[in-house]
C-alpha cells in the first residue's frame, strides 16, 4: 500500500472558480502560503461560461491588490442600463447616478484564466484533477485536506485555516454539523432559459418586459451575447428549438429585425436562492456559492463570492501578521449582511421585472403592483439612485 503524502500549509483553498482564485492571488500577494485544490481538469474550469459583470465594488478589490491591470484589462463598461417595456425604451444611467461607479463586462472564463495565470506565474501551488477531497479535523488547531491525484497517490494536507470556494454541491459545506448551521432557501417559481449564440451584443445591456415574458440581452464579447428568456421551472429544451427561442426574443425584446446567429449554448437556469448561516465552522470559512446562492438577477453572484473572498483575505492577513483572529470571528456576520442585502435587490428586481410582463404566474393583482413599481422607478431619481448604487456593489 503506497504512503500517503503528508503536507502543510498556512491555507487550503477548496475548489478553483472566481472566488477560491482571487482568494488565493490576495494571499499570494500578502505572502501567506496556500495550496488549491480542484476536482475539474483546468481546461474545463478555464472554459466554464457562468457570470459576465464585474460589479465596481468587485473590481476595486483586483485594483487594490495590484491586480487591475492584468485581470481587468480589456474589459467593457457601459454607464447605461436599458429597461424596454413593451418595446418602449427607458434608459438608466447606472454610472452617472452611483457617482462615477460603472460596472465591467468581463467573462467569467476570461477572468478564471487570467487568475489562474497571475497565481502560478507568481509560484502558487495549484493542483486540478483532485479526487475523493474531504476535510478533516474542522474544530481543531491544525484541520486536514486530504485528496487522491491524477496519478492515484493520496496526499493529506495539513493547514491553519480551510476556505471551501467550491459551490453549492462541493464537500466542503457537507462537512459542517446539521445542528451548526441554520439555512434559508427560497423557489422563486420561475426558470430562466440561457441561450449564448453568435449574434451582435446590444447597444447597452438590455431587460426586455412584455406580455410575452422577461427576456434579458447581454454582451458576451464584440460579436457574442448571452440571452435569457423567462420559462418554465422544469421545462425541456427539446421544446425551445432555434426558431422558437429567436421568435421569442423579438417578442420580448421588443426587436423585429434582431439577427439570429449560430446558438453555442442552452440551459435551463434554477431561480432558487440559498443562505447558509454562519458561513463558518471551527477552522473551515465558507466563501461563494458554497454559502448563499442568489439568482442571476442584478447580476449578483459572483461579485458577492468575490466580496467573500476579499472579507476572507483580510481576515486571514489580520490573524497571520498579528495573532488578531477577530475578522476571522466576525467573516459570517460581515459577510450575511451583503448577502441578504443582495438577496432582498434580487428578489426586488425578479418581482419587478417579470410580474410585470407575463401575469400567468403572478395574477392580476401581483401583475399590477409591479407595473405600479416599475412607473415609480423610471420616474423616481430617488429609486432610481438606489437601484444604481446597488448595482455598483456594496463596499
Amino acid at each position: 500500500m503506497a504512503e500517503v503524502v503528508r503536507e502543510s500549509t498556512t491555507v487550503v483553498i477548496v475548489g478553483a472558480g472566481p472566488s477560491g482564485l482571487t482568494l488565493a492571488n490576495l494571499l499570494q500577494g500578502a505572502g501567506i502560503a496556500c495550496i488549491v485544490v480542484e476536482a475539474r481538469t483546468r481546461s474545463y474550469v478555464e472554459q466554464r461560461q457562468r457570470a459576465g459583470v464585474l460589479d465596481y465594488h468587485a473590481t476595486q478589490i483586483f485594483e487594490r491588490a495590484g491586480l487591475g491591470d492584468r485581470v481587468l484589462q480589456n474589459s467593457v463598461g457601459d454607464a447605461l442600463q436599458e429597461f424596454r417595456v413593451d418595446g418602449v425604451p427607458h434608459l438608466v444611467d447606472i454610472r452617472g447616478l452611483a457617482g462615477g461607479r460603472g460596472s465591467r463586462m468581463l467573462p467569467q472564463q476570461i477572468l478564471v484564466q487570467r487568475l489562474i495565470a497571475t497565481f502560478l506565474d507568481g509560484g502558487g501551488d495549484l493542483r486540478m484533477e483532485a479526487g475523493e477531497v474531504d476535510l478533516h479535523g474542522l474544530e481543531s488547531d491544525r484541520p486536514r485536506v486530504t485528496y487522491r491525484d491524477a496519478t492515484g497517490a493520496e496526499h493529506e494536507i495539513e493547514c491553519d485555516y480551510i476556505a471551501g470556494c467550491d459551490g453549492f454541491h462541493g464537500v466542503s459545506r457537507k462537512r459542517i454539523p446539521d445542528e451548526a448551521v441554520t439555512t434559508y432557501s427560497f423557489d422563486h417559481g420561475i426558470g430562466w432559459f440561457t441561450v449564448l449564440a453568435d449574434s451582435p451584443p446590444p447597444q447597452h445591456p438590455l431587460f426586455g418586459v412584455s406580455r410575452h415574458g422577461f427576456a434579458a440581452h447581454f454582451p458576451r464579447g464584440p460579436k457574442a451575447s448571452r440571452f435569457y428568456l423567462q420559462c418554465l421551472p422544469d421545462d425541456d429544451l427539446q421544446k425551445w428549438p432555434d426558431d422558437r427561442i429567436w421568435d421569442q426574443l423579438r417578442l420580448r425584446l421588443g426587436d423585429e429585425s434582431l439577427p439570429a446567429g449560430a446558438i453555442a449554448e442552452k440551459a435551463v437556469v434554477e431561480m432558487r436562492s440559498f443562505v447558509v448561516d454562519p458561513m463558518s465552522y471551527g477552522r473551515l470559512f465558507l466563501v461563494g456559492d458554497a454559502a448563499h446562492v442568489i439568482t442571476p438577477m442584478g447580476g449578483k453572484g459572483m461579485n458577492l463570492a468575490l466580496a467573500d473572498a476579499d472579507v476572507l483575505a483580510a481576515a486571514i492577513r489580520a490573524a497571520v501578521a498579528d495573532g488578531d483572529e477577530q475578522q476571522l470571528r466576525d467573516y459570517s456576520a460581515t459577510c450575511l449582511r451583503r448577502t441578504w442585502r443582495y438577496q432582498e435587490f434580487s428578489r426586488w428586481m425578479t418581482e419587478m421585472l417579470h410580474d410585470s410582463g407575463d401575469d400567468s404566474t403572478a395574477g392580476p393583482f401581483r401583475h399590477q403592483l409591479a407595473r405600479a413599481r416599475l412607473e415609480r422607478f423610471f420616474s423616481s431619481t430617488a429609486l432610481a439612485t438606489s437601484f444604481s448604487e446597488m448595482m455598483a456593489g456594496i463596499g
